[in-house]
């Protein structure tokens, strides 16, 4: 029987050596180590195209924090575009009726078919779709049909039809920083299938390709920042969504990652640029 070694996917060795401290409520900037606030964010974010921010799902902490970091980029002066792991692309206009005020909230979740494709709790999000309303900004659906995904994780890329196929980017599966951190995720396991794997890389391709697509037919001028949420497994350590969007776009992202403990927690530098404590879920 072989024997598995679980590894905690917070203290990875991908990019930076070392780990910083933080706890609940405490943003850490990782090059520093020194404690930060959204002022730091912002400043970090100064010159950068994409930012992401990383969440628990069921942690209404994180969601609260994306929503900070949307709103203090918006007062900064940024053009806040807000794209979304949640959200799957055929539902965009459910986003664009949200923004300009044409839906009320029962409406909203039953246009982008919240409960069928995402399930979270909506009251976690809340705060994230009020600050975008609030301050009329752009929305983006991110993900691709969970059928997609499904059937590459059960019989592979090449099984999914032509005309899908041809909607999201050739898979790149030679990142092994990204396997790394998807193996810890997966506790050490590796995946019944290596289709589970490229299941995961079409998710985070598809994701980063939304977001330059968007890009490509919007307006945009030098404060534009686009903002993803998503979970932390698709943006931690720079891997996952961050990873292809550098690669296609030459410019890299800023990492905000969510980690949730009820205690002072050591967490790996290169883990993100910042760090953020937030409660353990009860």
């Amino acid at each position: 029987m072989l024997a598995f070694v679980q590894i905690d996917p917070w203290l990875l060795e991908i990019g930076p050596r070392g780990t910083v401290e933080t706890a609940p409520g405490v943003i850490v900037e990782t090059a520093s180590g020194r404690k930060a606030g959204l002022d730091d964010i912002v400043r970090a974010a100064e010159g950068r195209r994409f930012v992401l921010v990383g969440e628990e799902h069921d942690n209404a902490e994180a969601h609260l924090w994306q929503a900070k970091v949307i709103e203090a980029l918006h007062n900064s002066g940024r053009t806040v575009i807000v794209g979304y792991e949640m959200i799957q692309r055929p539902e965009q206009l459910g986003l664009d009726l949200w923004t300009l005020g044409k839906l009320s909230e029962p409406a909203f979740l039953e246009k982008v078919n919240w409960q069928t494709s995402w399930g979270f709790d909506y009251g976690l999000y809340r705060p994230i779709f009020e600050v975008t309303r609030k301050h009329g900004l752009r929305n983006v659906a991110l993900n691709v049909p969970r059928d997609w995904v499904r059937t590459v994780g059960r019989t592979g890329f090449d099984s999914l039809p032509e005309e899908v196929r041809s909607q999201v980017p050739a898979l790149d599966l030679s990142n092994e920083s990204h396997k790394a951190v998807f193996t810890a995720l997966m506790g050490g396991h590796p995946p019944s299938s290596p289709n589970i794997y490229t299941a995961q890389v079409l998710w985070d391709e598809a994701m980063a390709d939304s977001a330059i697509k968007y890009l490509a037919r919007t307006p945009v001028n030098d404060k534009t920042v686009f903002v993803v949420i998503a979970g932390n497994g698709h943006v931690m350590y720079g891997q996952g969504i961050g990873w292809r969007l550098e690669k296609r776009t030459g410019e890299k992202p800023l990492t905000i990652v969510t980690v949730s403990s009820d205690a002072p927690t050591r967490v790996a530098r290169g883990a993100g640029d910042f760090v953020i404590g937030v409660p353990t879920v009860r």
